[in-house]
């Protein structure tokens, strides 16, 4: 499986490696008008519901409006999953708390790549991966989705797609994916958006596997044919 090649100028460090930062966008979870989790002293708390690590949980700063995908969507996910996690390489794109690719990671994902552009989630999900020995497995990336996308930084075999829900972003990085060489024969693409925004455009060869309205969250998994 090829290795993810970055580019970019800014080079910061990652634990005990390297990651490149990309021009930063707007996109990750952190956005006004999401659900914000409950919060004590500014910080919230993320709970890992499946896998190796269940049960831990994982305090992270919580910015205003960031918004983890909850217990209840993300078991949903994973039991759409099953079959495809283990092994798998995966990005979670716009990341905020890293909640999709740390339950991947958990589930037997063989490695993930972290997104986002807010410095302060990239530094508390590089502590949550040396708190979880996982560093070898997970690598953040600092900056802009759209650029690591089209830095064709895969393949991957599941990519986690949550931006800010009204942003606008959801179709431009579901371009940038089927425009890149990115994505492994089979992907699995996951899509969450607020339910009132339309479903993305996307190519013939994705396939729409899954699809979920949960109070005002809509989720849908594709699958490349």
């Amino acid at each position: 499986m090829a290795k993810h090649q970055g580019v970019g100028n800014a080079v910061s460090y990652h634990c005990c490696r390297k990651r490149r930062n990309f021009p930063v966008g707007r996109q990750s979870r952190h956005t006004a008008g999401r659900r914000t989790p409950s919060t004590v002293g500014g910080r919230g708390e993320l709970r890992i519901i499946g896998g190796r690590w269940r049960g831990r949980r994982l305090s992270f700063h919580a910015a205003p409006g960031l918004r983890p995908t909850t217990d209840r969507v993300r078991e949903t996910l994973f039991n759409w999953l099953m079959g495809d996690v283990l092994g798998a390489r995966c990005a979670d794109l716009f990341c905020g708390s890293g909640a999709l690719g740390l339950e991947a990671l958990s589930r037997g994902a063989e490695h993930c790549d972290f997104v986002d552009r807010e410095p302060g989630a990239i530094r508390q999900l590089e502590q949550h991966l040396r708190t979880l020995e996982a560093e070898k497995a997970g690598q953040c990336h600092g900056g802009s989705a759209e650029a690591f996308v089209a830095a064709a930084a895969g393949p991957w075999n599941i990519v986690f797609v949550d931006p800010p829900f009204g942003a606008g972003l959801v179709q431009p990085i579901c371009d940038l994916l089927a425009q890149h060489d990115c994505l492994s024969a089979g992907a699995c693409v996951y899509v969450e958006t607020a339910r009132e925004e339309p479903a993305p455009t996307v190519p013939p060869s994705w396939q729409l596997h899954r699809e979920k309205h949960a109070g005002g969250v809509t989720s849908r998994l594709y699958r490349l044919d």
